[in-house]
């Protein structure tokens, strides 16, 4: 999911408040949003309301005061959650610039309104007439904490100062990935193997060289394809020097502000802010949670690594202990090797799943699962290739939200797969969710298709809530359960009972034989080891920064990177600059990348009650209403409770991890 790159406040107003208008939104509530000016014009017209409404919320009565709060974030939301997809998704950057400007604008506005005493007096003595009243409180009351409200007023101030920093800081980190223009050329002859859709299009140089940007429908099958070892290494280079020195510096800044942030409250990292409101609790016991999956992933990581390194021996006719695995070699001899064993070629698979058709098949999964279907309502305002569809609940016709899918790449567009929660919604407001992929057009693979429903499980999650107040509307919940409902929908897509939906929404479309997925769902989990020790470092990494030793003023964040993965068994390339292109941490994931592995653990257990059926109505109607319609108004592990029928257990996640 995207957290959108704000300040530590804002960010913490996207996880315990969310925000929209009350009334019924437009269709389009990016309709008047065409041009900066007016842009500009509604930013301003924005905070004067704002203001009336902070100077309002100070005499409110007690019966009015939460949902009068509730009324000023969604009325923020209306505004600035449209903008804040638009500076992700628009073409033109004179619109993107301008939603940024707003952006920042409105998360200053907040980080001063959570330092209002007259308001925060309110809520303290506000009596909650029941229980969800009660968490709507605390969560508005941890809001006002974590903004300083309790500070002396040189560290109120401070505080703001460097909230309005970091905002500023994220936009430019964010900015300088999706911005980046690099091309590199090769010849057409040092293109051998990878598939000629990938370049037949692409530009050319004077010399006639074929030049290759670096999206990802163009990196990884580069990576994964190109027999020449150089080819590889020249554009993977290339992807790891995304963002520059420039936003190294950034990083290291932010690293600073944040740790200085967490010290105005008495304590020594960042990674300590922020982890004492989640699931986790604690540095420490996401440190044991880590520690416990190293363990087991560690010894199979290194069986891939030699399976790996044994498949390049080979093509080079050279012993093993001589080979020396290059990163750039990993997903191409990966590639290799599943193919061999597994005899699947995910590039092969594309015919079976055209774009189009694979987004209806994502549709028909909610619509049996969930009993709601998506009815088209024409193209998105920002891009011809963006749609808007209408969610729709198949028992009685009702509007229950909107849903934007721009599912293709294109310049100065968001490089990954990630669902922008617009609007959240509450009583009397209809959600808006916004599914945003880089495929390829000619057909997915069945990694990309499970990437597809892994951010259609965000937004179904997002709209299909059913909550009191928008703050705890859809995703509106702790950071490490966010990733949970997504990453358990991402195993439908390897059950032959769900594949044969594809028949239905697409009776032209080449079915994919069952044997054949059957091969692909035992080559998903190839490597296993490999991966999930990489999402281990990128997790420790995440937290050495931000935790009591991170910071620019000891170790910079390309030396920490540096020493973190040199300490692997590929060790570290010297040039490269991962950090650099790492969006999750400079935003709404810092402190928490670890969010990923601990939700899988969640995604697991969750899965575990589909078992018998994936497409089972009865346990999706359970689910949506149990896990996704409460949304934040209960503790997740309360949610899972009630879904599953007992506590939640890593030991799904544990025995998944051991499996071969």
């Amino acid at each position: 999911m995207r957290r959108a790159l704000r300040s530590a406040v804002a960010a913490l107003l996207l996880a315990v408040g969310g925000a929209s208008a009350r009334a019924a939104p437009p269709v389009d509530p990016f309709q008047a949003l065409d041009n900066p000016a007016r842009i500009d014009a509604d930013c301003r017209r924005l905070q004067r309301d704002l203001k009336a409404d902070e100077r309002a919320l100070e005499q409110a009565r007690a019966d009015t005061l939460l949902p009068a709060l509730d009324a000023l974030q969604q009325r923020a939301e209306a505004l600035v959650g449209p903008l804040d997809l638009l500076a992700a998704v628009h073409p033109a950057k004179p619109i993107r610039d301008a939603a940024e400007r707003c952006s920042s604008a409105v998360q200053g506005f907040f980080a001063a309104f959570l330092q209002n005493r007259r308001v925060h007096a309110r809520l303290l003595a506000l009596e909650p007439a029941d229980a969800i009243d009660a968490q709507a409180r605390r969560d508005r009351l941890d809001a006002f904490e974590d903004a300083g409200i309790a500070l002396a007023p040189a560290a109120r101030q401070r505080a703001r100062e460097i909230n309005r920093e970091l905002t500023r800081l994220g936009q430019d980190f964010e900015r300088r990935v999706r911005e980046e223009r690099t091309r590199v050329a090769f010849r057409v002859d040092e293109l051998a193997g990878v598939p000629e859709s990938v370049w037949r299009t692409a530009p050319r140089d004077a010399q006639g060289r074929v030049l290759l940007g670096l999206d990802y429908p163009t990196l990884d099958p580069v990576l994964q394809k190109a027999e020449r070892a150089g080819t590889r290494e020249r554009l993977w280079r290339a992807g790891n020097a995304r963002g520059g020195a420039e936003n190294l510096r950034v990083l290291a800044r932010l690293a600073d502000l944040r740790r200085e942030y967490a010290r105005l409250f008495g304590l020594d990292s960042y990674a300590d802010f922020v982890l004492r409101r989640r699931m986790a609790g604690s540095a420490a016991a996401v440190g044991s949670f880590l520690d416990a999956v190293r363990q087991v992933a560690a010894p199979r990581e290194a069986d891939d690594l030699a399976l790996l390194r044994a498949d390049k021996a080979r093509l080079l006719g050279s012993e093993p202990a001589q080979t020396v695995l290059q990163r750039w070699d990993v997903e191409y001899h990966l590639e290799r090797v599943r193919r061999a064993q597994f005899a699947v070629d995910q590039d092969a698979l594309r015919v079976h799943f055209p774009p189009e058709a694979s987004l209806r098949f994502v549709f028909a999964i909610a619509q049996r699962l969930f009993g709601v279907r998506a009815e088209p309502l024409g193209p998105a305002p920002w891009h011809p290739d963006a749609q808007a569809f209408r969610i729709v609940e198949v028992a009685d016709g009702r509007t229950l939200g909107t849903l934007y899918v721009d599912l293709y790449p294109r310049p100065d567009k968001y490089g990954h797969a990630a669902m922008w929660p617009v609007r959240a919604g509450a009583a009397g407001v209809q959600p808006v969710a916004a599914l945003v992929a880089n495929l390829d057009r000619h057909g997915l693979s069945l990694d990309e298709l499970e990437t597809l429903l892994h951010e259609a499980g965000h937004a179904f999650h997002a709209l299909l809530s059913q909550t009191r107040y928008a703050q705890h509307g859809g995703t509106n919940v702790l950071l490490d359960f966010v990733e949970a409902p997504s990453q358990m929908l991402e195993d439908w897509v390897y059950d032959p009972a769900v594949q044969a939906l594809f028949a239905q929404v697409c009776a032209e479309c080449t079915p994919i034989p069952r044997d054949t997925l059957e091969r692909a769902a035992r080559a998903r989990d190839f490597a296993k080891g490999w991966r999930t020790m990489r999402q281990l470092l990128f997790a420790s990494y995440d937290l050495a920064l931000y935790g009591p030793t991170g910071g620019a003023t000891r170790e910079t964040p390309l030396a920490l990177w540096t020493r973190l993965e040199s300490a692997t068994p590929l060790g570290h390339v010297p040039g490269s600059r991962f950090p650099a292109s790492f969006e999750h941490i400079a935003g709404g994931y810092a402190a928490g990348y670890y969010a990923y592995q601990w939700s899988l653990a969640q995604a697991e257990d969750l899965r575990s009650a589909f078992a018998a059926d994936k497409l089972d109505p009865a346990v999706g109607r359970r689910y949506r209403e149990a896990v996704l319609a409460p949304g934040g108004e209960q503790p997740p592990a309360e949610l899972m409770r009630r879904f599953l029928g007992r506590p939640a257990s890593n030991e799904a996640f544990f025995r998944w991890l051991r499996q071969p």
